[in-house]
């Protein structure tokens, strides 16, 4: 079993990287001020609300509410584990991850155990390759050179029943489990187990780090299998989730600059021989939504390259409404249909790249396809053919995010039909536009806070005294999205006592007659408050004295504060983003990515002071809780006599 990775490790790890450095390169920040904004990359929208904040080493979305860290960026955008993408970190930064011993975040032993099969299962192919005069030839047949064949690792399964199973696993039950895993077996009615490739061309298939997850095997000669043939589904392979070739095309390019959906692997490989190094191709199925998003997450310009049959179309069709819901501005979607019998790969291999590249600009923008295919049956010179289409197409428009393409696509809708959106439609509309302007008042009121002038100014925010100083959201006067966390016994129940006698407490306590903290808000939480400054900067942990006291308060949020304190107090050096990795898997680490977020005014003295302020009120609430609880006992032994003695003194 892999060992666990220090937490240590991660620290150090999240303390290096640049995290805005490391959104930048996949989506395109702007600086404000010491942050950085951009539209959000989870969500569609006109006006950016995503902010990264290096001195923090976190990021939020005031949008949708995305936010975390390095890792957490890693994992949702490039959709990998956690071991992956703290893998990938550490590559970045040229460190080898350490391994402990004990549980926590590991990575499955079998995961690697696949990875490694699948591996070797690859060297296999391309050893018998080496040796088939067959395949040899079909491949010089397609023009791929040696150069091409090894970039993309193609290889050979020979006819037979067991020859992966003889080479790699025979006579290992471990290794012939792993293999079926992998999905390169299969079993008869029988039981019998045996090779699932034979005698196909084999193209390896890999993740976003270059991984091999699975294979794709082309037949030569026809018989009564399918022309191609993909592994089965396995726990490191999704077909609708993963598209050949692109891995080879991010490793090609530092910005890809379009993407171009073909519908083969041999299409992939032979437009890179001839140096369009930009195509992908889904997995045997259509386009599904996952397929749209990543392929505009890595170009802002893709083409749809098909078959002009209607079997195309339909494909196409798919992916039209795959795109649709993803049509943020600033990106395109173009469609092209090749003439019957072609391909790109035979366009290129008869009349050169060149052709391919003047096919791909007069490729049809997204919405000639759109109204072309809606109108294909529909009489547009008559008022009922104009109604029909409306009607169609309403429904996919509405798909659209709100933004300069939707409003373009209801005026063409509106030229070709002379029908208006019906009132609902406006209504909707009107529903958007009050979403982004809250967003935007959120936006401007983090400016302000951090003395800006915000971009487009909505709205003038009053500086009264104490109010709004720690950002826009504030809770209410209810419950809190603290848990109490199990501090059933405390307060009236008898609390603990942190304090044997009462001649300990005055030498133990400072005076209680501080002042209230100017800069503390206190229509809100104490404890919400305490949090916040704390997550924004976690040294403030070792302002914290008598933190048993606090720890008596019965009050929400109080034993995640107390939890809080002792993390950052025993690890050094925390960012906030590092001290939220920490809390991943804890149940309140929403609330606390929410908290970390919210911008707190002041320099780094004004929020020490805030914070002892708050730390101050707290330990006097629990000094007033004692003391409750000493006066609702009927019979005090000497030692509460003394204590309660104390306190009042302490209290007057």
């Amino acid at each position: 079993m892999a060992g666990r990775i220090p937490d240590s490790f991660i620290d150090g790890l999240l303390a290096r990287v640049d995290i805005a450095e490391l959104i930048g390169s996949r989506v395109p920040l702007k600086r404000k001020g010491k942050e950085y904004t951009a539209c959000c990359p989870f969500h569609d929208e006109r006006t950016p609300s995503f902010y990264v904040s290096p001195t923090k080493q976190f990021y939020h979305c005031f949008g949708c509410g995305a936010h975390g860290t390095a890792i957490k960026f890693l994992m949702e955008y490039d959709r990998l584990e956690f071991v992956d993408a703290v893998e990938e970190l550490a590559k970045r930064l040229g460190l080898e991850v350490p391994r402990e011993s004990g549980g926590g975040r590991e990575a499955p032993r079998e995961g690697q155990d696949l990875y490694a099969a699948l591996d070797a299962a690859q060297k296999y192919f391309q050893r018998e390759l080496a040796g088939s005069d067959v395949a040899k030839r079909y491949l010089d047949k397609r023009g791929l050179d040696a150069a091409t064949i090894e970039r993309f690792g193609i290889g050979w399964a020979p006819d037979g029943w067991s020859g992966l199973i003889d080479a790699l696993g025979k006579g290992d039950a471990r290794r012939i489990d792993l293999l079926d895993k992998a999905g390169l077996l299969s079993k008869n009615d029988s039981g019998r187990t045996y090779d699932k490739f034979r005698a196909r061309v084999m193209f390896p298939i890999h993740d976003r780090r270059g991984r091999v997850i699975a294979f794709g095997g082309r037949v030569i000669e026809k018989d009564d299998g399918p022309k191609y043939l993909n592994s089965p589904e396995t726990v490191l392979f999704h077909k609708g989730r993963e598209l050949y070739g692109l891995w080879h095309a991010r490793q090609a390019h530092s910005k890809v600059p379009k993407l171009i959906v073909v519908e083969g692997y041999m299409d992939v490989v032979s437009l890179w021989q001839f140096g369009i190094t930009t195509a992908v191709a889904t997995l045997g199925t259509a386009t599904t939504p996952e397929h749209a998003e990543l392929l505009f997450r890595n170009a802002a310009d893709v083409y749809f390259c098909f078959d002009g049959d209607a079997a195309g179309r339909r494909a196409a069709w798919k992916a039209l409404e795959s795109v649709l819901p993803r049509m943020t501005d600033g990106r395109q979607a173009f469609f092209l249909f090749l003439p019957e019998g072609e391909d790109p790969d035979t366009v290129v291999r008869s009349q050169g790249a060149a052709a391919l590249d003047a096919a791909l600009a007069g490729a049809q923008p997204l919405s000639e396809f759109f109204f072309a295919q809606l109108s294909l049956d529909v009489d547009l010179g008559s008022a009922d053919g104009k109604a029909r289409l409306a009607e169609r197409a309403k429904a996919y428009i509405q798909r659209i995010p709100d933004g300069e393409f939707r409003d373009r696509m209801q005026a063409l809708l509106v030229q070709r039909t002379e029908v208006g959106f019906h009132a609902s439609a406006k209504l909707a509309d009107y529903t958007r536009e009050l979403v982004e302007l809250g967003t935007r008042i959120q936006r401007d009121a983090l400016e302000l806070s951090q003395g800006r002038m915000p971009d487009g100014y909505l709205v003038s925010v009053p500086q009264l005294p104490h109010a709004g100083r720690y950002g826009p959201r504030r809770y209410g006067d209810g419950a809190s999205p603290f848990d109490r966390g199990g501090r059933h016994d405390r307060g009236h129940g008898g609390g603990r006592r942190p304090c044997g006698a009462g001649d300990r407490i005055l030498a133990e306590l400072p005076a209680l007659s501080a002042p209230r903290p100017a800069g503390v808000d206190h229509r809100r939480s104490l404890v919400r408050t305490a949090i916040s400054l704390l997550l924004t900067r976690p040294s403030l942990a070792s302002e914290v004295e008598h933190l048993d006291w606090i720890e008596t308060l019965d009050q929400p949020g109080i034993p995640l504060f107390v939890e809080l304190v002792r993390t950052a107090s025993t690890r050094q050096g925390l960012s906030t983003g590092a001290l939220l990795e920490s809390y991943a898997d804890h149940a309140q680490i929403d609330a606390l990515q929410k908290l970390a977020a919210q911008p707190l005014a002041g320099d780094e003295s004004g929020m020490q002071e805030d914070f002892r302020g708050c730390v101050r009120k707290l330990k006097q609430q629990a000094v007033e809780q004692r003391l409750d609880w000493l006066k609702s006992q009927a019979d005090l032994d000497d030692e509460g006599k003394a204590e309660l003695r104390a306190l009042l003194t302490l209290r007057l």
